[in-house]
C-alpha cells in the first residue's frame, strides 16, 4: 500500500490535468456536456454532501480516468465542495503495469493511494478455466475499496459507470434475470456506512473515450485477465449499438425512461395495490 498527497501546483489556472487540453471548440463542446451531465447527476440524487471524502476508484480505464478528471474540474471551478481521494487496487492481474497510475497521479498533483490485493489468484482458483472472472472478482474489489474507504473517512466510494453501463445491466436483468434492475445512480452499501455513487450516470461512452483521447490518459486494457470474450454483457452492448445505429437518440430516451416510471402500468402488485381499484369501484 502507499499512499501519496498532492503536490503543490505551480500553475492554478486550471487543474494539472487540463494543462495539455485541446483548445478546439469541438473538446470544450465535450468538456462543457460532460460537466453539465455529471452535474445533473450530482444534483438530481442529491449526491453532494459538503465537507465529505470521497474514495474514487480508478482502474485505469478511459470511464474512471474521465470520472477522475471531471471531479477534480468541479472541484476547481468551486462546485464540488467535497475532497478527492483517487484510488487504485492493484489485484495482481497477470502484466499489470503498476508504474503508469501511480506516476500519473503524482506527475498531475492528485491525492491518491495505491494498494496491492492479490484477488486475481483468489479468482483462478476457486473458477475452473474458461470460466467468467468478472462477477467474483468485482465483489472481491468491492469489499476491499469498501474497507479502503473506512480506513481514509471516506462517506463514498465513487465509480465510473457510464449510461451504457447502466443500459446493459438493466438488459441483462430483463432478458436473464427476469425482473427490472440496472446500477442505480446512488445507493448505499449493505453495512450501511459507505455510499456508491455513478456520477456518469447520463454520460455517453462514446464521449468518455473522446474525453480520453483527447487528453491523452495512459490507458491500462480491463482485458489483462484474459476473461472478457463471451460475456453476456457483450451482447447486450452489441444490441444497444445496433438500436442507436437505426434509430439515432435511443440511448438518451432509454436512460430517462429507467427514471420515468409509471407503477400502475407495470406488473408488479409489491409496487401498486391493483386489489384496491376494485375496492374504489365499490364505494
Amino acid at each position: 500500500m502507499s499512499i501519496a498527497e498532492p503536490i503543490a501546483d505551480p500553475d492554478e489556472s486550471c487543474p494539472a490535468l487540463f494543462r495539455d487540453a485541446p483548445t478546439g471548440v469541438e473538446f470544450n463542446k465535450l468538456r462543457k456536456r460532460l460537466i453539465r451531465q455529471v452535474r445533473e447527476t450530482l444534483d438530481a440524487y442529491g449526491m453532494v454532501r459538503p465537507g465529505t471524502k470521497w474514495l474514487v476508484a480508478l482502474s485505469g480505464g478511459k470511464d474512471s480516468y474521465g470520472l477522475l478528471a471531471v471531479l477534480l474540474d468541479l472541484k476547481w471551478r468551486g462546485l464540488l465542495p467535497v475532497e478527492l481521494l483517487a484510488c487504485n487496487l492493484d489485484q495482481g492481474q497477470p502484466n499489470f503495469p503498476k508504474h503508469i497510475l501511480p506516476e500519473f497521479l503524482e506527475r498531475n498533483g492528485i491525492a491518491h493511494r495505491i494498494e496491492y490485493q492479490d484477488t486475481y489468484s483468489i479468482v483462478t482458483d476457486k473458477l475452473p478455466q474458461g470460466a467468467t472472472y468478472c462477477s467474483l472478482c468485482s465483489r472481491l474489489r468491492r469489499g476491499h475499496l469498501y474497507r479502503i474507504a473506512r480506513e481514509e473517512g471516506c462517506s463514498a466510494l465513487v465509480l465510473g459507470h457510464h449510461r451504457e453501463d447502466i443500459l446493459e445491466t438493466f438488459f441483462m436483468n430483463f432478458f436473464h434475470g427476469g425482473k427490472l434492475a440496472a446500477m442505480p445512480p446512488k445507493l448505499l452499501n449493505d453495512e450501511g456506512d459507505v455510499e456508491v455513487l455513478r456520477p456518469l450516470a447520463f454520460c455517453a461512452e462514446a464521449d468518455l473515450a473522446r474525453f480520453a483521447e483527447a487528453l491523452e490518459f495512459p490507458i491500462i486494457p480491463c482485458d489483462l485477465c484474459g476473461s472478457q470474450d463471451g460475456l453476456q454483457r457483450n451482447a447486450m452492448k452489441a444490441m444497444l449499438d445496433d438500436f442507436e445505429r437505426k434509430m439515432p437518440g435511443r440511448k438518451d430516451v432509454m436512460i430517462r425512461a429507467l427514471g420515468n416510471i409509471n407503477p400502475s402500468h407495470m406488473l408488479d402488485p409489491k409496487l401498486f395495490d391493483f386489489a384496491a381499484l376494485a375496492a374504489r369501484m365499490d364505494q
